[in-house]
């Protein structure tokens, strides 16, 4: 198994905090903690490039239950700790017997290039698939899944982009699952993962 490192960080700009209403559903819908987003669904078509250099849509990265993660590769600890989780918790599930895709979408196309993407998503797990693509591209993935990001201002090849940080369960047939916060568990992902796995089955 691949190596990860663990770890809580303070994200200095809070992204989206706010920006977005999450709630539990008070019926229970599903018995694994189904959640909600208030207002409209999460996921839908995109087109990007994919850590291969090859154009691919949503069908062609989401072909099994996978965790859907926005990010960029210069983020100083976010995103390098949130991705590792992910990781993790596919190798946890591997480990069961359960095949859980990872998939990280870059939200800094100016210098998350396919060759950049393709490194940092190797650092964390084989399988793991890097996409990034045009600026706009990337906007309207980041519009479909409700994600916000925001390039700050500052050092024209230093700067730091604020952005939202949960991670979605995803499933090809029915779409939105669940999201995972950034204090949840390699652990509780797995545990939460295999059951919805176990409950659309």
């Amino acid at each position: 198994m691949k190596a990860v490192i663990f770890g809580i960080t303070t994200l200095a700009a809070a992204a989206a905090l706010g920006i977005y209403t999450w709630q539990t559903q008070s019926h229970a819908a599903s018995l694994c903690g189904d959640t909600a987003v208030a207002g409209s669904a999460i996921g839908g078509p995109f087109e990007l490039v994919s850590e291969t250099g090859a154009t691919v849509t949503d069908t062609d990265v989401i072909t099994k239950p996978t965790l859907v993660y926005f990010g960029y590769t210069f983020c100083p600890d976010v995103c390098p700790l949130d991705s590792a989780r992910n990781a993790q918790a596919a190798y946890l599930l591997e480990e069961q017997g359960i095949d859980l895709g990872t998939v990280f979408i870059s939200v800094d196309p100016a210098r998350d290039t396919v060759e950049v993407v393709r490194n940092f998503t190797d650092n964390f797990h084989e399988d793991m698939i890097g996409l990034t693509g045009s600026p706009a591209q990337v906007r309207a993935a980041s519009q479909a899944y409700k994600t916000y990001y925001r390039v700050q201002e500052g050092d024209p090849e230093f700067y730091l982009v604020d952005h939202s940080t949960q991670t979605y369960l995803m499933f090809p047939e029915t779409g939105f699952a669940t999201f995972f916060r950034r204090d949840t568990t390699a652990e509780q992902v797995a545990e939460v993962t295999a059951c919805f796995i176990d409950e659309l089955s």
